[in-house]
């Protein structure tokens, strides 16, 4: 064991090994390096460093960087059960053949090679000095507001664009994980950068993150619903223990499809509390929703406490918070009947609005400023169902919730009504049955 630092200043103590591999260039020569096992392995890929000698040069490449850090394709798609040590050894083997990482030093030039690994030991095993820790005190300081996207497609940018325009986070972080070089919006993101917003394929740089938002979704030729939903799963085994080692308070947004399960998926691999794991859920239709009402149905008193809670989709139904205080049953009645005659037309129009990408951003904007400024406003969110409407399982539902610095505070009393509790009843039993069936 011994203490790494990590990017952004914080340390750990982790499991490490220090040995050479065998690569044959001419000659057969062992090359020394060194491997961090984080505590998320084996879900979570090693870090790797080469460990030259004083007379060793770093030959910086598209595999090494100059502080000796090894980049792999291995390692950028490491998942597990498939991917091991042994075959992330074999690959260095191969990759350092084809680009050797090392060379010979003159003495002179073994001197300042000395000086530098020297200072590479200090990051590496916690010793940095006054000036780097004080560097990254201001750093923190600057990146309090800290949120993470992972996912690089449509959503994910969508995302980024979103709430950087919000201006609610100090630095945003763009987690790639797709194969091969930038392309696409990632590549007009670093040609045209933005202020704050950094682009990284490596989990580190997610450290300390308020707020993570997952976006990523499988984009394979799965045969069945089920098998989309199961692929889905194994790429979140691969995310979520590496995302929370490096923010462990944060709260974990989900907009990966469906996002029921995959809230669910988040919640059980990560291990946070139920307030901290919550989905985008039905905020984006409650939002539209209560605007049909207010401004195109001029019903401004029946938006005031509406809502669209359930699953996303068609079985999603409006619900209210609250019950107006009528003189009677009769006046009670003629008011539910004519408040369900505004919410079918307000349905209606719901109907013929999509979910594109750059609108669930908005929506991801929207719920990330409520949670970093700490607004305890009211959003219908996925979050744990279990308890409410007398359902019994371990499913996410959209409820409307109370939403604060560590996430879910309250979720809030919906008003009595047999025909909702029904349907979410039903909801619960279908996701339910569905989360039965995939492998965690």
């Amino acid at each position: 064991m011994n203490t790494y630092t990590f990017k952004d200043g914080s340390q750990k103590d982790l499991l490490n090994f220090s040995g050479t591999v065998p690569v044959k260039y001419g000659n057969c020569y062992n090359i020394p390096i060194h491997l961090w096992i984080l505590d998320s392995h084996p879900f979570a890929p090693p870090i790797c460093f080469l460990k030259p000698t004083a007379n060793m040069g770093i030959s910086v490449g598209k595999h090494v960087d100059a502080h000796g850090r090894i980049y792999l394709p291995y390692l950028q798609n490491w998942s597990h059960p498939k991917s091991t040590v042994i075959g992330l050894i074999k690959e260095m083997i191969a990759k350092f053949e084809e680009e050797p990482p090392l060379y010979s030093l003159s003495s002179s030039d073994a001197a300042r090679q000395a000086e530098l690994l020297s200072y590479i030991a200090k990051i590496t095993e916690g010793e940095s000095d006054k000036k780097s820790r004080g560097k990254t005190e201001g750093e923190n300081e600057e990146c309090f507001n800290k949120i993470t996207v992972v996912g690089a497609g449509d959503l994910g940018i969508a995302c980024v664009l979103a709430v950087a325009a919000k201006g609610v986070a100090s630095k945003v972080v763009l987690l790639d994980l797709s194969e091969g070089a930038a392309k696409g919006g990632t590549m007009d993101l670093e040609i045209f950068a933005l202020p704050n917003v950094e682009i990284s394929r490596d989990f580190s740089a997610s450290a300390d993150s308020k707020v993570v938002v997952l976006t990523a979704n499988f984009l394979g030729n799965a045969q069945t619903y089920l098998d989309v939903i199961q692929s889905n799963v194994d790429l979140f085994r691969g995310i979520i223990p590496a995302i929370s080692h490096y923010s462990q308070n944060a709260v974990l947004l989900v907009a990966s499809h469906p996002v029921e399960v995959m809230t669910y998926v988040s919640w059980k691999l990560s291990a946070f509390p139920k307030s901290r794991v919550i989905g985008v859920g039905a905020n984006l239709d409650t939002e539209r929703f209560q605007y049909i009402l207010t401004h195109l149905l001029k019903a401004e008193v029946l938006a005031k406490d509406a809502c669209i809670i359930g699953e996303q989709g068609e079985d999603k139904v409006p619900s209210w918070t609250s019950c107006n205080v009528v003189a009677n049953q009769t006046e009670a009645i003629a008011a539910r009947n004519s408040r369900e005659k505004v919410a079918n037309r307000a349905m209606e129009v719901l109907k013929g609005k999509g979910q594109r990408s750059w609108s669930v951003g908005l929506s991801v904007a929207d719920l990330t400023d409520s949670i970093l400024k700490d607004k305890r406003k009211v959003h219908s969110i996925s979050t744990l169902a279990k308890g409410c409407c007398s359902i019994n399982s371990e499913v996410f539902l959209s409820l409307p919730c109370v939403l604060g610095t560590n996430g879910v505070m309250e979720v809030v009393k919906l008003e009595e009504d047999p025909l909702v509790q029904e349907k979410l009843q039903s909801s619960a039993g279908s996701i339910h049955d569905l989360q039965q069936q995939l492998r965690l």
